[in-house]
């Protein structure tokens, strides 16, 4: 007869474990039940916001592609299919053509003039501490203003006979510089610009004084005690190490360029005649005062696709040229 073995377990005889239950994937069945609870939580968080974004953002997009094709008055129940047909009417637009021209040159201007003074006035706060929160508030402020406030105030200092503008020029023997600014063909989109930048100034000035607190101070002092001086610890040793927030500051204001609207209205409304006119206005004005949203829409996809390739082909560059 065979003795059955009375031997008590040891330490080290493995003491089985009872397998845990795993899902189709391999995975445990309270991990999944974990991540499947996530999942749902998430997307309750994020379709507010989705909803929000498809009916505000992705639906008037995608109205407004259809729209470009046809031929519509904004108010007739059928819409026209046209083709291709408005996007070939802008290169025989004179109008149109002399929008994008003056956006160019907003573009030109409008970007490199504000990142410029923005860094400069950056580097003089961060640099020169005391009395920084003045000037801080100084250089900012015409950010915080609304456009249309900006607009007006300076429609004022252009003035022809009250502006503080012309009283100046007459004032130190300028007198035949004095002009009706807003109205001068020559002179009216520059003035609107520099109104514009005055204002985009700020933004710069924000965003680039940020970056700056995070520059490591001991390699601008190792460059000050070599013998570099401030404009050069700037250019190569400040400005290297915020690069992406400069490349993120030109994009932003590079964007604007090309979807100018507010302070040109505002200020001008395009005028006089087409002196000032921007892609932007000469849009509005096709679609909601001529009646034309077909050739509206155009205009409007038009500028959304110089304001993505500009960008994405500067950023390009930049991140290159790093």
């Amino acid at each position: 007869m065979k003795q059955t073995s009375t031997r008590s377990p040891t330490e080290g005889d493995a003491v089985p474990v009872p397998r845990q239950k795993r899902g189709p994937l391999g995975q445990s069945a309270g991990v999944s039940t974990l991540q499947r609870q996530q999942m749902h939580y998430g997307m309750l968080f994020v379709l507010p916001g989705l909803l929000v974004y498809l009916v505000f953002m992705a639906y008037p997009f995608l109205s407004t592609i259809y729209l470009s094709f046809t031929s519509w008055n904004g108010v007739a129940p059928t819409k026209e299919w046209v083709g291709l047909t408005n996007y070939a009417r802008m290169f025989t637009d004179g109008v149109a053509l002399k929008a994008f021209l003056n956006n160019v040159i907003w573009v030109v201007i409008g970007t490199i003039a504000p990142v410029v003074f923005g860094l400069f006035e950056a580097l003089l706060v961060w640099s020169s501490p005391r009395g920084s929160l003045v000037f801080r508030t100084l250089f900012f402020l015409p950010f915080v203003l609304p456009l249309v406030v900006v607009g007006i105030v300076w429609q004022w200092i252009y003035h022809p006979l009250f502006g503080s503008l012309n009283k100046l020029l007459d004032g130190v023997g300028l007198e035949g510089l004095s002009r009706g600014w807003l109205a001068d063909p020559h002179a009216a989109l520059y003035a609107v610009l520099i109104a514009a930048i005055w204002t985009a100034t700020g933004f710069c000035f924000l965003i680039l004084h940020a970056a700056l607190q995070n520059v490591d101070a001991s390699t601008v002092e190792a460059a000050m005690i070599d013998g570099a001086g401030w404009f050069r610890r700037a250019w190569s040793v400040v400005i290297p190490q915020i690069a992406p927030q400069l490349t993120m500051v030109t994009a932003v204001t590079l964007i604007g360029g090309f979807a100018v609207f507010d302070i040109v209205f505002v200020m001008t409304g395009g005028g006089p005649g087409v002196a000032s006119e921007v892609l932007a206005t000469y849009t509005y004005k096709t679609a909601f005062q001529q009646n034309e949203a077909g050739y509206g829409s155009a205009l409007a996809m038009l500028i959304t696709l110089l304001s993505l390739v500009s960008a994405v082909a500067f950023i390009r560059l930049r991140e290159r040229e790093r």
